[in-house]
């Protein structure tokens, strides 16, 4: 039983799926090696194979240690098959055929039909296997002879018999004394036997008793320096070189003289193959395995020539895809950041204390003036449409990046206008210099510059203005007109209420459904490539298993391991850089409820809380305005530039086209005036020669920050100043952000 049979086995059934994989030939080389030393490595027999030229005497030798004239010889070459002697009761041969058919015979008489070559000399096609059944003591140890065609005659024959080799434990490579070692037989040698692991070779020098006796010494000579060269594993102690005079051998058997057998060689090489034969035989896997270790190297220098092309072609279309879907993702985490930055303000604008705290004078007093129809169109809805628009702008930069769910526009109604009644008059008119002591006639429909009017405006001013510290208690006195600008106060709260709720609703509402503008689909992947992947699987798996199964056997590789494909999903997917939305109601929410109930309380008592004037001039924008503008043009700007990269077949990403432009010859010299313009760059932007991108666009940022023309809208002077510097700055950005 060979050691670790179970071993073995799957070995070889991982030699032969490999060999599947590969989709060899059935008539390749390395096919026929693969199906051979697998039936070989699982074999409980141990062969000895008899090898050389034709006409060297191989089955002459095999007929002496045999004992009788067994197996077909001739003067020209006979042996037309591979023909195997195995132990048997009694001599007998079977011939299978290779249309299945068995023929099987009594004696060796029929090898002369089957296992000879025909008269133009060619082996039958027929034929798939010749054994031989003999009852020798030896080959009832499990020992089989194995007797090959001869070499050097015809291609076909060597390609049976370099097919052969590889299921043989032991080579006897027979020499002709005459013609000794010819480069043909050292070609073989290093090409059929050493280079494929069969290093178990004995040399047998025949035909030495036909040459003179000074011709012999010389011969013996050269015979020892042949074998030392090609020095076998065999066990120490014994050598591998032997003198057989076959044909003398075989007639002293068959006469039954000892004596001449002796003196032929026979005896002594019979002896030294027993004990060689029985040291090698019950550890015959460790000769084995040094074939399998060469054919199973060619086995994975095969599949590593049909892997690593795959790899590098997924790969390849790997850098591709994800290069196009990181650019994607970039796009609309960008976009989703302005969008959301855009969004928060709106909700920030939208919220009732900073609608009161902006809105509710000029509101009044435009209420108060019967101008609140025009203040609503010129002022509320004119900071309403802008915040709306920066919003909005997000989702088409989506729409038109990723072609998703086409964006609805973002519209907040305006409530009702506010109604005011009236209270009813007091009695007393004829003092026109208290506050509260005039009548008014009809509504409010006052003259602008009226003394009822600007009593009512003047009210207005003070009711919201409520810091006066220790006011005169007369002045403290409420009047008819303060009556009546409480009420426009009053109006005017509800009314910024009610748009505050229906729009921060609003835009809640909207803002859920962006998730469905920003965001992009990854497409399946053609069914060229899923295929290949799959093949790359396939591929890879046999490679690992032959792999692990040779460090079993303890054969080591120079190979590694191919790392476990993750397994694709080809669907496909949406990637959104939203995250999941929660709704939650105020019910289950205490912190907003109890918002919501701080808002409704304050509606009572907001005149006191508001700090606000009559209309005046527009303020200057705040630094953080000009910060969040400034983010927003570096958005559209990395946007933009994205979206110049996709369209172009083949791009690369910014990392890449930095090495391929390194690889590249260096740009063409520029002419003195660009040179010029340079160098005044940066000057303008206050930097040194060849100062580093990131040092420009960080001075573009803060002269942006210290020249913003909005900074300056209440000084014209300063403000045309500051157009003019900011010309020269953004000039000299693109300038440097270009070169």
């Amino acid at each position: 039983m060979i050691p670790d049979y179970g071993n073995y086995k799957k070995l070889a059934d991982s030699l032969k799926s490999a060999s599947a994989l590969l989709n060899l030939e059935r008539k390749s080389q390395l096919h026929q090696d693969i199906i051979t030393i697998c039936n070989h490595l699982v074999n409980p027999s141990f062969r000895v194979a008899v090898f050389g030229p034709f006409n060297h005497g191989k089955s002459t030798l095999l007929n002496a240690m045999l004992g009788n004239r067994t197996l077909p010889i001739d003067l020209i070459p006979t042996t037309g098959a591979s023909i195997t002697v195995k132990y048997g009761s009694d001599v007998r041969t079977r011939i299978m055929l290779v249309d299945g058919t068995e023929i099987y015979r009594s004696g060796t008489e029929i090898l002369q039909q089957f296992a000879i070559l025909d008269g133009n000399r060619q082996m039958r096609k027929d034929v798939a296997s010749v054994e031989v059944f003999c009852p020798h003591p030896f080959l009832e140890t499990g020992v089989e002879f194995l007797d090959l065609p001869g070499t050097n005659d015809r291609d076909e024959q060597d390609n049976l018999v370099r097919e052969q080799l590889l299921s043989a434990d032991l080579v006897i490579q027979l020499l002709d004394a005459r013609q000794l070692m010819t480069l043909g037989e050292r070609e073989n040698l290093r090409d059929w036997l050493l280079d494929r692991g069969i290093k178990t070779v004995i040399f047998v020098a025949n035909f030495i008793n036909l040459l003179e006796p000074d011709e012999q010494k010389q011969v013996q000579n050269r015979l020892l320096f042949v074998a030392e060269s090609f020095r076998a594993e065999l066990p120490p102690g014994f050598s591998n070189l032997y003198r057989v005079d076959a044909l003398p051998a075989l007639r002293a058997r068959l006469k039954g003289d000892v004596a001449a057998a002796n003196s032929s060689g026979l005896a002594a090489f019979e002896t030294a193959l027993q004990n060689i034969v029985g040291i090698l035989q019950p550890n015959r896997g460790s000769v084995r395995l040094p074939r399998v270790e060469a054919i199973a190297s060619q086995v994975q220098h095969s599949l590593k020539a049909k892997i690593d092309p795959i790899v590098i072609e997924l790969k390849s279309f790997d850098n591709k895809q994800n290069s196009k879907i990181e650019i994607k993702q970039k796009a609309a985490n960008l976009i989703y950041k302005g969008f959301t930055t855009s969004v928060g303000e709106l909700r920030d604008w939208l919220a009732l204390p900073k609608l009161l705290t902006k809105y509710q004078a000029d509101a009044a007093v435009a209420l108060a003036e019967n101008n609140f129809k025009f203040w609503q169109t010129n002022t509320l809805k004119k900071d309403l449409n802008q915040l709306q628009l920066a919003a909005v702008k997000w989702l088409y930069q989506a729409y038109e990046f990723f072609q998703e769910e086409r964006p609805q526009d973002l519209l907040i109604p305006f409530p009702s206008e506010p109604q005011v009644i009236l209270p009813p008059k007091p009695s007393s008119t004829d003092d026109l210099s208290e506050p509260g002591s005039i009548a008014v006639g009809g509504g409010i429909g006052w003259l602008l510059g009226g003394p009822v009017g600007a009593a009512v405006v003047g009210s207005i001013s003070y009711l919201l203005n409520k810091n006066i510290q220790k006011q005169d208690e007369q002045l403290a006195k409420e009047s008819y007109h303060q009556d009546v600008a409480k009420l426009c106060i009053t109006a005017i709260e509800d009314y910024l209420s009610n748009f505050s709720k229906q729009g921060l609703s609003i835009l809640n509402e909207y803002e859920q459904k962006s998730d469905k503008v920003i965001c992009f689909e990854v497409s399946q992947e053609p069914i060229e490539f899923t295929n290949k992947r799959e093949n790359l699987q396939q591929l890879q798996n046999g490679f690992n298993q032959l792999l692990r199964e040779l460090e079993k056997v303890k054969i080591l590789s120079n190979h590694q391991f191919y790392k476990e494909i993750p397994k694709y999903s080809n669907t496909k997917i949406k990637y959104s850089p939203q995250p999941k939305r929660v709704q939650i109601s105020p019910e289950k929410d205490p912190d907003v409820k109890r918002q919501q109930e701080n808002t409704a309380k304050n509606i009572g008592t907001r005149v006191e809380s508001v700090s606000t004037s009559a209309p005046k001039a527009s303020p200057s924008p705040r630094p953080e305005e000009v910060e969040a503008k400034f983010r927003d043009w570096e958005l559209n700007e990395e946007i933009a530039r994205m979206k110049a990269e996709m369209p172009s077949p083949g791009f690369k990403t910014a990392k890449q086209q930095h090495t391929t432009q390194s690889n590249q010859a260096p740009n063409q010299p520029k002419t003195q005036t660009e040179k010029d313009k340079i160098t005044r760059a940066y000057s303008i932007l206050g930097l040194p020669a060849n100062a580093s991108l990131a040092e420009v666009k960080q001075a573009y940022r803060t002269l942006v920050k210290k020249w913003h023309p909005d900074l300056f809208v209440n000084q014209p002077q300063l403000q045309k100043q500051a157009q003019e510097k900011m010309h020269l700055v953004n000039e000299a950005y693109t300038i440097l952000s270009e070169k």
